[in-house]
This record gives structure tokens, sequence and C-alpha cells, in this order.
């Protein structure tokens, strides 16, 4: 089995990092459900602020509240108003059209995204 990107939120702004938290990353509920990421599952965040990379598990937040909490010990690592990508992966033997989002620095939901076969991001109207 081979894994290939499922679900990718790109370009989210970092809203909050708690270090005294238990672990993970919080996410606005609305977001995650355009990605079809799932609670406790398991996201790659990559900071395109420091280079950081992590992987833990997502937890929904408030809807519509453009949340993006990193907790617990990864909060070393993230800090809050840095720009991060968050990524989920599954499993398969051909890829399949990951589902992608762009948000903007509120983390509001801009526009879906696509990948091509070149590797160029691709505007897609609003679902």
């Amino acid at each position: 089995m081979r894994q290939f990107l499922r679900a990718k939120i790109h370009r989210a702004t970092v809203t909050e990092a708690n270090l005294d938290y238990m672990g993970s990353v919080t996410i606005d509920s609305e977001l995650m459900e355009r990605v079809d990421l799932a609670p406790y599952e398991r996201v790659l965040i990559v900071d395109n602020t420091n280079g950081a990379r992590l992987e833990t598990y997502a937890i929904p937040g408030e809807p519509g509240s453009g949340v993006l909490c990193i907790n617990g010990a990864a909060a070393h690592l993230v800090q809050e108003g840095d720009q991060v990508i968050l990524m989920a992966f599954g499993f398969g033997e051909v890829p399949c059209q990951p589902r992608q989002i762009l948000v903007d620095e509120r983390n509001a939901y801009v526009r879906d995204i696509e990948t091509s076969e070149r590797g160029v991001i691709e505007t897609m109207p609003a679902r």
C-alpha cells in the first residue's frame, strides 16, 4: 500500500500556541469538514514561517471561529502568527484527488485548490 495526500488546508495562520494543553491541534470544524478531516485524525503540520514539521491529531474547534491552536509540546515549534500547511494522508494503490482548500489570514475559507499532474496549483470554484 502507498500513502497519498488526501486533505490539505493551505496557508493557515496559527491563532494560538498553548503549551499547557495535552497535545493536538484545534482546527475550526468548518475547515475540517471542507477537507473531510475527522476528529482525532493524524495530521502533518508544516510551518512555512520557520520550517518546522510535526505530526499530531486534529480536534474540532468552534465552527466559523478561524481557530488554529497548536497544543502541548508542539507549541515550542510553532508560534501564534506562523503560517502553516495542514495535511492528512490516506492509503491506496493509486492516488486520489485530494480535497485542498486555501484560507486567508483569518483562516476563513477562500477557495478550493487542485494540483495538476505537473504539480501546478490551480484555482477551483468555491463549493
